[in-house]
């Protein structure tokens, strides 16, 4: 299932709809309501572009909690 959305952005904002998609897909996955995949495909972007891309954005490439971070390395 997916969403529809439909944007009347003003003329006076100076941004193209694959900047647009790029911004949105980016906070999603920050929010971590995306996987790095699915943002990806928002974007329409293959994952290593979208990857390369996020730091423009400020969004980490690692987008989980740091007790994950070290649970991981406990289990290593």
């Amino acid at each position: 299932m997916s969403k529809k959305l439909v944007l009347e952005v003003p003329d006076s904002v100076e941004v193209d709809l694959p900047e647009l998609m790029m911004m949105l897909a980016a906070q999603l996955y920050d929010r971590g309501q995306l996987a790095m995949g699915h943002a990806a495909t928002l974007a329409g972007l293959d994952k290593r572009t979208f990857m390369e891309r996020l730091g423009k954005y400020g969004v980490s490439v690692f987008n989980y909690p740091a007790s994950d971070l070290e649970q991981d390395m406990r289990n290593a």
